[in-house]
């Protein structure tokens, strides 16, 4: 089986990501062929060329954007905005005119539906961190001609490598804050923290933004599976560059390998099972500290009823996270709870693998999440928020638009 493996020891961008794909083989002039059929002809230059960080060599793409008409003006860029060349100001396409550009630009069916996943992975990101229906996104950062060819690049790509599976690394997010279009943010940015949870990641290795919401986008949409201890025999290597000279090399490493298997073994991870008992704490309270814990990353948490000392109702508060991750949950749930002790059990996660894919329905277009064991689909599932928004669209009951996406799936 022909695996692409992301190794994001220093995070991803959507421009590391297109150095990493050429500097792994694929050709330029196939890449600026591909972009071509956008349409946006005059707006952006690709420019393509060999750098290094700390004495490793890969490739650094940059993308160019022109003026439009005849004065230059400022840059939309991503979350930092220093990072791009040129002047164009294109930052208020919403998620409707990017899909009008994507669905008429000729480009393959299947390179389509992958840009467009992407994009609608990144706008229903963006919503939930705005407080935003879908359709009022506006994409200030990621609207711009450089993130369209970012994302449509990477879904050019990935299709021309005709792999099996995509594998990756947990990802680094980096630390500290970042300027944007909605002034400073803490990093990783809000939208980057909704793409990636229940992915593996780390923090802190710089006080940057390693990974940026399109890059996590990106491995959103792509990534069959999460692992550190992959099995495989590498066959080539690519280095992507990013734009800054950091104290750790500012690079996305990707591998073409081969495994002799769809799986060897379930994918199994060590974790860190904490729990504690609260009796001094209202709902409210519990409820937002469950979700402060679900923002900084842990895989998962729950809480479940007891009674303690003295017949007292309470409740029992666990939560999952990576084994690195044990100090800093701990350290959470001391500030933002009452209690005074934690019990920490370690423990291995056994996780299925998941791919997703598009369900054209009458009634519109679902996202279906498979669930896979040894590369077979063993069930499968529409996103919740899809069939709210088609509920709401229709005017209808959310069970009525599941029996009908079950209906249309034995169809």
């Amino acid at each position: 089986m022909k695996i692409l493996y992301y190794d994001c020891f220093s995070g991803i961008s959507g421009d590391m990501n297109l150095g990493a794909m050429i500097d792994l083989g694929v050709d330029p002039g196939y890449l600026r062929a591909g972009l071509s059929r956008l349409g946006l002809d005059g707006e952006f230059e690709l420019r393509v060329e060999k750098d290094s960080r700390h004495g490793i060599c890969g490739t650094r793409v940059d993308v160019a954007l022109n003026p439009p008409g005849a004065g230059a003006g400022n840059d939309a860029g991503h979350l930092q905005p220093h990072r791009r060349t040129g002047g164009a100001v294109r930052s208020h396409r919403n998620l409707r005119d990017i899909e009008a550009i994507i669905s008429r630009s000729g480009l393959a069916k299947a390179v389509q539906e992958t840009s467009l996943d992407i994009f609608q992975r990144l706008a229903a990101a963006e919503a939930q961190v705005h407080g935003q229906e879908i359709e009022e996104v506006h994409f200030h950062e990621v609207g711009a001609t450089d993130a369209i060819v970012d994302i449509v690049g990477a879904a050019v790509c990935f299709h021309r490598l005709s792999v099996d599976a995509v594998w990756s690394s947990p990802v680094e997010l980096g630390g500290g804050f970042v300027r944007c279009a909605h002034g400073t943010l803490p990093v990783p940015a809000p939208a980057t923290v909704a793409l990636l949870q229940g992915c593996p990641t780390t923090r802190g290795a710089v006080r940057k933004e390693t990974t940026t919401p399109t890059g996590a986008a990106i491995l959103s949409s792509l990534v069959d599976r999460f692992t550190d201890t992959p099995a495989f025999t590498v066959e080539r290597t690519g280095y992507g560059v990013g734009q800054r000279k950091t104290a750790i090399p500012n690079l996305l490493r990707v591998h073409l390998a081969e495994t002799a298997a769809p799986s060897a073994g379930l994918d199994t991870v060590p974790a860190c099972l904490l729990q504690c008992n609260i009796d001094d704490m209202t709902p409210e309270m519990l409820g937002a500290a469950m979700d402060l814990l679900m923002e900084a990353g842990a895989m998962d948490v729950h809480f479940t009823p007891i009674v303690m000392k003295k017949n007292r109702p309470a409740t029992s508060v666990s939560l999952l996270c990576g084994a690195g991750d044990e100090d800093r949950f701990k350290r959470l749930i001391f500030r933002h709870t009452t209690t005074l002790g934690i019990k920490s059990f370690p423990i291995e996660k056994t996780v299925l693998a998941t791919a997703f894919e598009r369900l054209e329905t009458p009634l519109g277009t679902v996202t279906m999440k498979n669930a896979l064991m040894d590369g077979e689909v063993i069930r499968s599932k529409p996103e919740l928020e899809d069939c709210r928004e088609i509920a709401r669209r229709h005017g209808i009951p959310l069970g009525e638009v599941y029996l009908h996406i079950g209906r249309n799936r034995k169809a």
